[in-house]
């Protein structure tokens, strides 16, 4: 019983509204910590992979491995070689997510780490794009046998659990189960 009262408290903590010098206590550090991990790891691994032959480094056999992947375009390269177009959706995306979390007056804590998520991980991958002459730099790889799991980074790992908890936030949010509920009851009249 303790168990599912704990879970309760943590998922209640991050559905719970903040207030707006809460959220810059939050979204801040989500944000500086994210992007300096995703810039730092990047440079660190590109450094000591690009030493090795072959430029791979095993971690779990069959399973997990650093390499180096330079990607031209988006999520699994698609819209490959249209830098500035990625740059441009980039710049637009994250001038969205800044106009948000600055414009909200009322944000839940999970929103606001998904917010600092999503800024981290669109700056870490423009970065890249602006002074890594239009390539993102990629070094994850997961694969099984032949088949590999597209290469990706911290940054998009970020992107990843940013949309993760905004689908969480919205499918357990109190406030959609009590519309529902109303639009329901209304239904019935």
């Amino acid at each position: 019983m303790a168990q599912s009262s704990d879970k309760c408290h943590f998922i209640c903590a991050l559905g719970r509204e903040v207030s707006i010098s809460a959220a810059h206590l939050k979204f801040w550090p989500v944000f500086i910590i994210g992007l300096i991990a995703d810039l730092v790891s990047k440079s660190v691994v590109f450094k000591w992979i690009s030493g090795l032959a072959p430029q791979r480094y095993g971690v779990i056999d069959g399973f997990f491995q650093f390499v180096l992947v330079e990607n031209r375009g988006a999520a699994w390269g698609m819209a490959s070689g249209k830098t500035m177009s990625l740059i441009v959706v980039s710049v637009v995306a994250i001038i969205m997510v800044f106009f948000i979390f600055l414009s909200t007056r009322k944000l839940q804590m999970v929103v606001v780490i998904a917010l600092g998520l999503f800024a981290a991980g669109i700056c870490g991958n423009l970065y890249d794009r602006i002074f890594n002459e239009g390539k993102v730099r990629d070094f994850l790889d997961f694969y099984h046998g032949d088949w590999h799991f597209p290469a990706f980074n911290l940054a998009d790992s970020m992107l990843t659990v940013a949309v993760a908890l905004l689908i969480l936030v919205t499918i357990f949010s109190p406030t959609s189960k009590t519309e529902n509920t109303e639009s329901n009851s209304d239904s019935n009249i």
